[in-house]
């Protein structure tokens, strides 16, 4: 395995991808398509972590005049040798990425804004000796290079100075690349800023994209599709991308074939049907697609070990709070819906194709929801489960991974709403603590009626039993007192639930089964034989607890049954 090349973890820099040893899975096709079907500003949306960045660096290393043609060699895109010798290294390229720009105020955001150009600038400085500008012209990119900036106006047109310079130098219009480019509005609507944001990229835009003779044309990426008349008033020929649209579809994210071959080259190909349950499920257009971020993390651990406990990678590091705020703040309805998705199930929720942040602080309730799905589509928390009727789409969970997010929230909230029920959620856990399997029954099947409204739907059993795991598990980690294990290794396997209560010598264990149709009597006996099989209580024993209850829980929908038999 030492020789194989490393995965490219975090790793954004085309040469760096190419020279350096690292496996790349080709999207260079992206480039020939781009160019048969551009428009003169091209904007691409996907969600965080699909690889817009790199796709980005790609076509400004193929692009940028100087261009390293071995970095294509053995390419798809190097085997279309017209579109190459026509086009390849034949630019001069700017690229920013505005995924920096951001802070408290707004003067910060500017501030960065002014260093990022700035910094782009600084790799042209031999523009300072060039024989093809006028002085002026020498010392207005004078300022640029120093960050010099003594007037906002000079700002908005530092992008659009920036290309009549290089296209005066090197007598070839210029491509721009803009990744990232709703992340300052992002960050400003979190900080009470936004409306400055969106005056300072309209204006650098509009300088820079609309009737800019000097321009070829521009690519721009980004999670979200701002709305048209906030920040792209006036492009004409510009084209949008979205994740709904067909076109490109498969060059942001793997595709099967691409996982499948990766997974192969590392050794782990049996390993593919748990890398597509937690992984893939996004549909782009007509094409099924994973998340990479996610398949080249855990690939990396499952070559380290190749029996690799799966785990959510894309979660961790997508950064969208402002979902993560419209989830904690739905409503009721918004609630019962999201558990309706858990379940396995769809909903139909019309989406709008340009958002503007403002839409959030909408008095009209139904413009507020229509946001909060809409968000929640772009940004990659949802997916379509068939091809959209007009703007109503069915929307489902795709994977495993995003799954998680949702149940966490989930089980936030029903561990607040029970243990709110004070007296009730201590009966529970006193009734827990006694053996009392009639009082658990009971108590739990309250709880599960008065918060939680779950369908029967097609979704894998498993799957199911981990909701009701997890929401048993919430109410149980509420008690302070007791050490409460998930999934803790006992005896032969794993069981479900584990529960120490040192200070009586108690412990618990909890196997959770679903019971299919109803069949509540099966799904124990299935429950109490896996306990007894397996020797769950055995880590139990050996810590030398006194009293050991032993629970078989089946559940369906809203009820639930419990069976007990002391340790």
């Amino acid at each position: 395995m030492e020789d194989r090349k490393k995965l490219p973890i975090g790793e954004e820099f085309f040469r760096n991808i190419r020279t350096k040893g690292f496996y790349y899975v080709d999207k260079t096709e992206f480039i020939g398509d781009l160019l048969r079907t551009r428009g003169s500003v091209n904007l691409f949306t996907r969600p965080r972590r699909f690889g817009k960045s790199l796709n980005m660096d790609m076509l400004k290393s193929f692009f940028e005049i100087g261009a390293d043609f071995s970095l294509f060699e053995g390419l798809k895109i190097a085997e279309e040798k017209e579109l190459c010798e026509q086009h390849m290294g034949k630019y001069p390229v700017i690229s920013i990425s505005l995924k920096d720009v951001g802070g408290e105020d707004y003067q910060t955001a500017y501030d960065m804004m002014c260093m990022i150009i700035s910094e782009e600038a600084t790799k042209y400085d031999f523009l300072l000796e060039s024989d093809k500008l006028m002085q002026y012209d020498r010392e207005k990119f004078g300022c640029l290079v120093e960050n010099r900036f003594e007037r906002p106006t000079e700002l908005y047109g530092s992008l659009k100075l920036l290309t009549r310079l290089l296209c005066k130098h090197y007598g070839a219009p210029v491509i721009v690349l803009i990744d990232e480019y709703d992340v300052p509005l992002d960050k400003a609507y979190q900080n009470g800023y936004y409306s400055q944001m969106v005056n300072l990229i309209r204006s650098l835009f509009g300088q820079v994209l609309k009737t800019n003779g000097n321009l070829e044309f521009a690519v721009i990426t980004g999670c979200l599709r701002i709305a048209r008349e906030s920040i792209f008033t006036g492009l004409n020929n510009f084209k949008v991308r979205t994740i709904s649209d067909v076109e490109c579809a498969e060059y942001f994210g793997f595709t099967d074939c691409e996982v499948k071959e990766m997974l192969q080259y590392y050794g782990v190909e049996d390993r593919f049907d748990d890398v597509k349950e937690w992984y893939d499920g996004y549909h782009f257009g007509s094409v099924d697609i994973y998340c990479p971020w996610d398949v080249i993390n855990q690939c990396d651990k499952m070559r380290a070990k190749k029996n690799a406990q799966m785990e959510p990678h894309w979660e961790n590091s997508s950064g969208n709070a402002i979902v993560k705020d419209i989830i904690k703040e739905a409503t009721e309805v918004t609630r019962a819906e999201i558990e309706t998705l858990i379940s396995g199930d769809y909903v139909e929720k019309p989406i709008i194709a340009e958002l503007t942040y403002t839409d959030l602080d909408s008095e009209d309730e139904n413009l507020r929801q229509t946001y909060l799905w809409s968000v929640l589509y772009a940004t990659g928390y949802l997916t379509d489960f068939a091809e959209p009727v007009g703007k109503i789409h069915k929307l489902i969970i795709p994977n495993k991974e995003v799954l998680g997010i949702y149940q966490d929230r989930i089980y936030s909230w029903f561990r607040v709403r029970v243990t709110s029920h004070t007296e009730q959620w201590h009966k529970f856990c006193t009734a827990v603590e006694n053996g009392d399997a009639k009082e658990v029954q009971e108590l739990l099947s309250e709880f599960m009626n008065d918060s939680i409204s779950i369908r029967d739907t097609a979704v894998k059993k498993e799957m199911k039993e981990n909701y009701y795991h997890g929401l048993l598990l919430g109410l149980l980690v509420a008690d302070g007192r007791w050490l409460v294990k998930s999934n803790a290794e006992s005896g032969v396997g794993c069981t479900d639930i584990l529960i120490e209560i040192p200070r009586k010598d108690i412990g618990c264990v909890m196997e959770v089964k679903y019971a299919e149709d109803g069949a509540f009597d099966k799904a124990c006996e299935e429950a109490m034989k896996q306990i007894e099989d397996d020797g769950y209580a055995a880590v139990l024993e050996q810590k030398g607890m006194q009293k050991i209850h032993k629970y078989g829980i089946a559940c369906y929908k809203k009820s639930c049954k419990v069976t007990y038999r002391e340790g």
